[in-house]
């Protein structure tokens, strides 16, 4: 969900032994990572030193993550999404749909960890690789998508219009993270999802600088 890096969900079910380990460990290296950047900057932290910071060795940071982009970008929140989305009424049109979970996704990020959204959405903007990859790994939600809105509308989740609607809305997010990073995080984020969202609903004729 690197489109959407400021979602933070629970789990709906426990996870197991084996998964949370796995879990505790990618968390372990990315806040390790997160620390680093901030002490030091992007360009200047390597993935030995993640790893010595996390206490792995640097085979196991590649092991969860392939590049030291991923670290930043990647984390493990794609079906939890997919999962919240399901669960709104079938008959809710799918933007409503999008804004209520987006919204709540946006409130809990920054309930349980603001710093972390606000340097992710800064490298983001800042770090051309963290962008390049982050454009490249979009693809991924995009396909979860698709499959939550092909199902939601009656279509196949390869059609032209479902495939169009759900890269949108993550260009649209993605462009809205930007702007608020860009704009040193002084907007509320909520509020730019909110305004993002009408501008998928109804473009410009929703009100906001509408011409």
């Amino acid at each position: 969900m690197s489109a959407m890096t400021a979602a933070r969900i629970t789990p709906s079910t426990p996870l197991g032994l084996r998964e949370r380990k796995k879990l505790k460990t990618r968390i372990s290296i990315r806040e390790a990572t997160y620390r680093l950047i901030e002490e030091q900057g992007y360009d200047a932290t390597t993935v030995e030193q993640i790893a010595e910071a996390a206490e792995v060795s640097p085979s196991t940071v590649f092991r969860y993550f392939p590049t030291k982009e991923d670290i930043v970008l990647t984390d493990e929140y794609d079906p939890l999404l997919e999962a919240d989305l399901r669960a709104r009424p079938a008959d809710e049109p799918i933007v409503e749909s999008l804004r209520h979970v987006l919204g709540r996704a946006v409130g809990l990020g920054f309930t349980e960890a603001p710093e972390e959204v606000r340097l992710r959405t800064r490298l983001m903007v800042e770090v051309p690789a963290v962008r390049s990859r982050m454009l490249e790994s979009m693809s991924v939600t995009g396909r979860m998508l698709c499959r939550v809105i092909a199902d939601r509308t009656g279509r196949e989740p390869g059609d032209l219009e479902v495939r169009v609607f759900s890269m949108s809305l993550i260009g649209a997010l993605t462009e809205a993270m930007a702007y608020w990073a860009e704009q040193g995080h002084a907007d509320d984020l909520g509020e730019l999802v909110n305004r993002t969202m009408d501008m998928l609903a109804t473009g410009f004729g929703s009100g906001h600088g509408a011409p």
